[in-house]
Formats: C-alpha cells, sequence, structure tokens
C-alpha cells in the first residue's frame, strides 16, 4: 500500500484491494506543530460511534472523518513512544490502515479512541523492537504528580523527559504518554492496555520514578 499524500479525501477514490488512498496526506514542512495537513470541510460534529456505523456501512467520508479527528494526537502518541517524526509517521498509516481494515471487528463497548490507542501503542511498541533494542522506562507518585505536569510545560525540562522516557522500557513509557501527554484517566487507561485499574497504577507509579530517578541522574531537576 503506498499513499499519495493527497489531502484527507477517501469518499472518491479507493485503491484497487477497496482501501482508502492516501489515508494520511504529507506533512506541512512549514508547520512544526502539526504533522499533517487537516482537511479544511466543515461539516456538522458527529460522535465517534456514529461515523463507525457509517463506516461498516460502506461510507468512506466518514472514515474522511475519523482519520481526521485522531491523525494528531495517534501521530503525537506515536511521537512520544518513538521520539522519531518519520517512524511515528510510519506508525500512524500503519495505524490507520489497520483500522480500517478491522472496523467490522470493532466491539461498540469500548470507546473508538481506546481502541485506536491501543493499536498505537502496540504499533509503537514493534517498531521500537524492529528500529532499536528493547531500552529501560521511568516515573513518581501515585497521585496527580502536579510537579511532573508543571514540568512539561518548560521547553528544556520537555526534552529532558523525552530523552529520559526513551531510555525506559516501553510498557512504562506507554503509561507517562497515556496520563501525561494523553492526559487519559485510570479507566480508560485500562481499557486500552488491558489492564486492570489498580495495574495500571501500579505501574505508572514505577513509571513516575524511574523517570524521576533518570532526571535526578541526568541533572534536570
Amino acid at each position: 500500500m503506498t499513499f499519495s499524500g493527497t489531502p484527507v479525501s477517501t469518499g472518491s477514490s479507493t485503491s484497487p484491494a477497496g482501501r482508502p488512498s492516501g489515508l494520511l496526506p504529507e506533512p506541512d514542512s512549514n508547520r512544526s506543530d502539526q504533522p499533517f495537513a487537516l482537511c479544511a470541510v466543515l461539516v456538522e460534529e458527529e460522535d465517534d460511534g456514529t461515523l463507525v456505523q457509517r463506516c461498516q456501512d460502506g461510507d468512506l467520508r466518514a472514515f474522511d472523518r475519523l482519520v481526521v479527528r485522531y491523525q494528531k494526537p495517534v501521530f503525537n502518541a506515536a511521537l512520544r513512544m518513538l521520539r522519531n517524526p518519520e517512524d511515528a509517521r510510519d506508525v500512524a498509516q500503519t495505524v490507520f490502515l489497520k483500522v480500517f481494515e478491522h472496523l467490522r471487528q470493532y466491539d461498540p463497548n469500548l470507546r473508538f479512541y481506546s481502541w485506536i490507542y491501543r493499536i498505537t501503542l502496540n504499533e509503537s511498541i514493534n517498531a521500537l523492537g524492529r528500529l532499536r533494542p528493547c531500552e529501560a522506562i521511568s516515573g513518581n507518585e501515585i497521585d496527580e504528580a502536579p510537579g511532573l505536569e508543571r514540568q512539561v510545560q518548560s521547553a528544556q525540562m520537555s526534552r529532558a523527559i523525552e530523552h529520559a522516557l526513551m531510555r525506559i522500557q516501553p510498557d512504562h513509557r506507554a503509561v507517562i504518554v497515556l496520563r501525561h501527554f494523553l492526559h487519559l484517566g485510570y479507566q480508560d487507561m485500562g481499557d486500552i492496555l488491558e489492564l486492570p485499574e489498580k495495574t495500571v497504577k501500579s505501574r505508572l507509579y514505577t513509571a513516575r520514578q524511574l523517570l524521576r530517578d533518570l532526571l535526578l541522574e541526568d541533572g534536570a531537576c
């Protein structure tokens, strides 16, 4: 499957296999804050479940809408896991292909964003295994850790955190990304990781401790 690099528009063009062509457009090189150009079409908002149902009924325009809605958060989640924009873009392409191919198997009892983030994390971890040896991961207390949240706002600290994140194991990195970069709650994290909330909180506690130790070791805090 190759992608045309055109704006997201699957309603009138499909590949020979029946898949949308050009799922994700090439990023605008003049925009560092947006990895993909967004579709400049004003449409009435529909919830994820409605769009998924339309996709399952064969409406490719509904899939366009899901891509536009999730392309940036999917890319950003992959980027936090991989740090390399090109690798993250490749993962994002794979994620949307898998979402399209498996939409009929989607369980509507699971929030759509939980499902797509689960695919994103799994693909990111797979990419890590292909791209580099397994590393080690980091973190702090089990509560909200507001100090860590404030640190992320600083550009210098943000760079230090990203560097430390790449030195911790993917499982720990994933909980940090879900909690502190995607701002998800414990229940949603549990749905994505397929873990009980208690296990999510324990893993997040360990991840924060590891991250803080690495930041202290680097003299970043």
